[in-house]
Order: C-alpha cells, then structure tokens, then sequence
C-alpha cells in the first residue's frame, strides 16, 4: 500500500469559504476516481507558525494506481483551483512495510 500525504499552505488572502470549496471538492474524488483506497482531508487545527493550512492523506495499491490518480481529469480540476490560492504545498509518498 502506498500512502500519499499532501499539506496545503493558503495564501493570506484566502477565504475562509475557498479553503472549505477546497476541502469538499477534495472530498468528492473517491467517489469518481477508483484507485483511491482511503482518503481523509482536514483543516489543521493548532494554527501555530509551523502549521500547514490543510492536510490530505489517501492510499492506493502501488505507486502506479497513485499516478493514474494524479492524471485523472476530476484531479487535474483540484489541482488547477488549488495552484490559484496556495503559497506552498509538499508532498511525501511512501510504502507501508
């Protein structure tokens, strides 16, 4: 199993309201992409200076179910909205052993 977590760093001009469009459209891709094995998205909480805005861990069988997931055209739609109002993003993808 592979797990992909991905954190989300708003600009400081984001809304409130863009950051939960971001959060629900996350969460509609398991149902419209199959490769998706579990997915969870939530806002951090905290809030401290070391804090990323909005956190996405999802798993998938292997690393090529993973990359049909970051191709899928409903992904690319996120994406594309996301890249508009973030500052950072980082990713870290690894194997469960």
């Amino acid at each position: 199993m592979l797990t992909h977590v991905v954190f989300f760093k708003f600009n400081p001009r984001t809304s409130d309201t863009d950051i939960q469009h971001v959060k629900e459209a996350l969460q509609t891709l398991p149902a419209a992409i199959s490769e998706i094995r579990e997915f969870r998205v939530g806002r951090d909480i905290v809030r401290s200076d070391r804090s990323y805005d909005l956190a996405l861990v999802s798993s998938f069988e292997d690393l090529d179910a993973m990359q049909r997931y970051q191709v899928h055209p409903e992904h690319q739609k996120v994406v594309a909205y996301v890249k508009t109002i973030t500052s950072s993003i980082i990713a870290v993808d690894f194997l469960e052993d």
